[in-house]
């Protein structure tokens, strides 16, 4: 299930596969991907939601981070492998093998919870009650609204496909949906999973709060800035979320945090190799993702960093300083999260959506609690241009290695002004080149 850089090397570069892609002869478009499991018990339907967390699992372990912090200003890629160079240097191509994994994986984690939907609602099994197939029900539908979200931020409209794909040919030809068409179908989940899932503070498995942590920063995409201050209130409101001291104490404390809305969970067994990629070769890593100078000076700098310089480590290579990222630092247990949801960004969704309002008091304030945790002095924006401007530097910082700089810019329309990327039609990802050879109903964005 894991993969590594190296794995990269001997997928085939163009019409290689990835995931169910492999055909050459015979290639089938990844949203149509077949799930045989049955659905018919207790048991069954456990095991089918275990499987549709892993397939996020899958996705969010290496390359969903990777495109969300490559593209853009705090990391920079120190390899050859081109599929890597290309995101690090926004010259995306339809072949590239990055590309093609992530859009397998999320149609995969998809189709796994539309084979939930549809199974659950048959199974008469007196081992599961209704309160618990109302909550399989509902992270059903999390999953799927998450996997629609990521992939209408990361390519635009996509094919929305809502019943279970179990040959090529099912649903073969469902052309693409618009972005707003498919922002609905994220909403509509959402809305479904909230009425389901229970009010519980289980931080590594959707509950009410995550639906509506997520349905906040859906509002944020969309610019509908009283509904992503509302959904950011009411997770925040819960004294069950807050933000931990000190910053580094989210990722390195032994169990979820109260700072966690919704992380990823790995194990020794089920190993997360994000290290792997960070860590300099003298500590074991391969050193392929390294922060850039403008990141560190930011992370060390006690006004602008403050406790966030604990994202930076150092060792000696050859006699001279090598820093590195420290993020993921569990190298020993291989269970570093992955981040999905934290309480710092509702706190700087629900200050950027106030500050869109002209409620520019509260927005300081929002934003002041996140640096007055990181230990840096408060803000003294006055202006809504200035505090729209200090919330994404803060946001910078605060999530400098995890899966948000490059999306933030895209849906603020900034990649130009901050990143050069000043072609749009760069600002989201081609769609895979095997899938659009599998299904000529299916368009490529402009620009690829």
């Amino acid at each position: 299930m894991k993969h590594y850089f190296l794995r990269l090397l001997v997928l085939l570069p163009a019409l290689g596969g990835v995931g169910g892609c492999s055909n050459l002869l015979d290639p089938q478009p990844v949203q149509q991907l077949a799930d045989d499991r049955a659905i018919t018990d207790a048991a069954s339907a456990r095991a089918a939601t275990l499987g549709a967390y892993d397939r996020v699992q899958n996705y969010y372990q290496l390359d969903w981070p990777t495109l969300g912090f490559l593209p853009a200003d705090n990391v920079r890629f120190n390899g050859t492998l081109n599929q890597y160079l290309q995101i690090d240097q926004n010259a995306l191509s339809a072949d590239n093998v990055v590309i093609a994994e992530t859009w397998t994986f999320i149609y995969q984690a998809i189709n796994g919870a539309n084979n939930l939907l549809a199974g659950l609602p048959g199974v008469s099994d007196p081992q599961l009650t209704t309160t618990e197939k109302n909550q399989l029900l509902g992270e059903a539908y999390f999953i799927r609204a998450l996997s629609y979200f990521d992939l209408a931020r990361g390519w635009g409209g996509v094919p929305l496909v809502l019943t279970p794909t179990r040959s090529k040919e099912n649903g073969q030809g469902t052309r693409r949906a618009t972005l707003a068409q498919t922002y609905d179908q994220v909403l509509a989940d959402l809305t479904q999973a909230e009425t389901l899932l229970p009010d519980a503070t289980t931080r590594n498995r959707a509950v009410k709060a995550t639906a509506r942590g997520l349905r906040a920063r859906l509002h944020l995409y969309r610019q509908q800035w009283p509904d992503a201050e509302t959904y950011a209130t009411q997770v925040l409101s819960n004294s069950a979320y807050a933000l931990v001291s000190p910053y580094r104490a989210f990722s390195t404390a032994p169990f979820l945090t109260s700072e966690s809305v919704l992380e990823i969970s790995y194990s020794n067994a089920d190993a997360n190799t994000m290290w792997n990629n960070w860590f300099p070769s003298a500590l074991g890593g391969q050193y392929n993702f390294q922060p850039v100078p403008a990141a560190i000076t930011l992370l060390n700098d006690p006004a602008v960093g403050g406790g966030r310089s604990a994202l930076l480590a150092s060792t000696t290579i050859n006699g001279a300083a090598a820093i590195y990222g420290n993020l993921y630092s569990r190298s020993a247990q291989r269970d570093d999260p992955s981040y999905v949801l934290r309480v710092a960004e509702l706190y700087l969704i629900r200050a950027e959506a106030r500050a869109r309002q002209g409620k520019l008091s509260l927005a300081l304030a929002d934003l002041n609690a996140v640096r007055i945790r990181a230990g840096v002095p408060a803000s003294t924006a006055a202006t809504a241009a200035d505090l729209l401007l200090a919330i994404e530097n803060e946001r910078r910082v605060e999530f400098a290695f995890e899966a948000d700089r490059w999306f933030d810019l895209v849906r603020t329309g900034r990649a130009g002004a901050v990143l050069g990327v000043t072609d749009q039609k760069k600002w989201v990802f081609p769609i895979p080149y095997n899938d659009l050879v599998a299904d000529p109903d299916l368009e490529q964005n402009p620009g690829y």
